[in-house]
């Protein structure tokens, strides 16, 4: 029998503009979803159809850039937070074979004059695709936009003041990863294990998909099954992560998912695909909060900061020394 999943499909709009009684549906939907699966899919987002294809356009430039290129971009020093990561150089926490992909990440821009820009490197920019660096600035405003009224009604669902994330994540770390799943030329020659991207969890508070390109992103459901998420064309699809979950002393779920590989008569096209890791400060305090700590759940982890916590995953996953 099929696993059937707990994915609604929101309507962003309902709590920025809702009635009151819209946006306590909203958050209670969102708050029960990420309770049971971890993951929604949204619309109305802020993110119009041309915005997401010139998106593509530019991104599926860069990447056919020639390697010797897209290499010049690689500042390996950055443990792969700013700029180009090449093929093999990230894998998933639990695996020893990296995943078949390569990515770009762009940071935070700090305009407004905040002492935190010394804490970030600067954003790379390509100087062979100069609308690529344009788009990818957009696209990275108006995801955080998204992502901050996002918070806002998972605060409100978690008894919250609604702006409890907001100074948190003003300024925050998050990024912008631009992701190419390259063609894989010879599928016999890949180790057993090879994937597009391994089975993992996200490392922020929350994800903000744009509808890849093609098939391939599946959760793992509390039965044990792998289901394929489907977002609508323009739907942006969002899931929680670690930081959250750890917040929420496990209340909110960070759901394994992972990028499979195409049938074999696909392997040779590629896959693109963009998420937005939502990140507060480094100074964030992650510890449980006290309100989602009873006697059935007793408090399950220990106390650090978001900084401390990217740190040690960064290691994890082979990005950092």
């Amino acid at each position: 029998m099929a696993t059937s999943i707990n994915i609604p499909r929101l309507d962003l709009n309902d709590y920025v503009n809702g009635t009151a009684a819209q946006r306590k549906q909203f958050s209670d939907d969102i708050g029960k979803a990420f309770n049971d699966t971890g993951f929604v899919t949204i619309t109305n987002h802020g993110l119009s159809k041309e915005l997401i294809d010139n998106l593509y356009v530019q991104v599926k430039e860069f990447f056919s850039l020639p390697e010797e290129a897209k290499l010049k971009y690689e500042k390996v020093e950055l443990a792969g937070q700013r700029g180009y990561t090449s093929k093999g150089r990230e894998k998933a926490k639990d695996s020893k074979t990296p995943d078949l992909k390569e990515f770009w990440q762009t940071g935070q821009y700090v305009e407004d004059g905040d002492v935190i820009k010394e804490e970030y490197p600067d954003n790379v920019l390509v100087e062979e695709v100069p609308a690529f660096n344009i788009v990818t600035k957009e696209i990275y405003k108006k995801l955080e936009h998204a992502g901050k009224q996002l918070l806002k009604a998972i605060a409100v669902y978690l008894g919250l003041p609604e702006d409890y994330f907001e100074d948190k994540v003003h300024n925050g770390n998050s990024i912008l990863r631009a992701i190419h799943y390259f063609p894989i030329e010879n599928p016999d020659a890949l180790p057993a294990d090879a994937v597009r991207a391994g089975a993992h969890e996200d490392i922020n508070l929350i994800t903000l998909l744009i509808g890849a390109s093609a098939d391939g992103l599946e959760v793992l459901t509390r039965n044990g099954d792998w289901f394929a998420v489907k977002a609508h064309g323009e739907d942006i699809v969002v899931n929680v992560g670690d930081m959250l979950q750890r917040l929420t002393n496990n209340k909110l779920k960070s759901t394994t998912h992972r990028v499979v590989n195409p049938p074999r008569e696909l392997m040779k096209s590629s896959r693109y695909s963009v998420p937005f890791f939502l990140h507060p400060k480094s100074g964030m305090d992650l510890t449980c909060l006290t309100s989602c700590i009873d006697e059935e759940n007793p408090k399950a982890y220990t106390d650090m900061t978001a900084g401390e916590y990217l740190d040690e995953r960064l290691r994890e996953i082979g990005l950092k020394k």
